[in-house]
């Protein structure tokens, strides 16, 4: 059984390790540890690797948050995976900082990456992971926070509450989106 794992983020050093990038900093931590490498393929930078017998395609859509969903429907299409077996890890204003909440499904809640995804593939059913980036900057200035560097707090805990993520998502992959809510919306 195949899974499609989708890291939302920007392409390009200026947008290496800011808060909008955390899928693709889960992505990377993830490969890592399975020892596999991340090559650029259409779309998107791609990664795969085989865990307890199930295929995990990482991708690393490189079109722009904003065009997520083209890279997203192009490899759904390609490797004939359903949109319950692809999950999406994005960064969430509404949550604290390093606080993960994994949904089935739901709408886009205001997140452009995820609003091009549902349009793309034309529905809002599709499991996500979503990281807590926090809200703490002054009114209007949304787009400079999470597009900003991490600071010297969150930066010391990040690595910890990546591995949760990493978990999670093989998590979700051996035993489904119900037992990955139920083990990790807690944590």
């Amino acid at each position: 059984m195949k899974f499609l794992i989708i890291g939302l983020g920007n392409p390009g050093s200026e947008y290496a390790n800011t808060r909008h990038n955390i899928g693709f900093a889960v992505l990377d931590a993830l490969a890592e540890k399975q020892g596999c490498a991340f090559a650029p393929d259409r779309y998107a930078d791609r990664a795969e690797f085989r865990h307890k017998g199930k295929t995990f395609i990482c991708l690393k859509p490189q079109t722009f948050m904003n065009l997520s969903g083209k890279a997203v429907r192009y490899w759904m299409e390609q490797e004939n995976i359903i949109s319950e077996r692809t999950l999406v890890i994005t960064d969430d204003l509404a949550l604290p900082f390093g606080k993960i909440r994994l949904r089935a499904s739901g709408s886009a809640g205001g997140h452009n990456g995820l609003t091009s995804i549902i349009v793309t593939i034309g529905t809002e059913v599709f499991p996500r992971l979503r990281f807590g980036i926090g809200s703490d900057f002054p009114r209007g200035r949304q787009a400079d926070h999470v597009l900003s560097q991490w600071n010297k707090e969150e930066a010391a805990a990040l690595g910890q509450r990546i591995t949760v993520c990493c978990q999670a998502v093989l998590d979700f992959g051996l035993m489904g989106i119900g037992h990955a809510m139920n083990s990790f919306n807690t944590k």
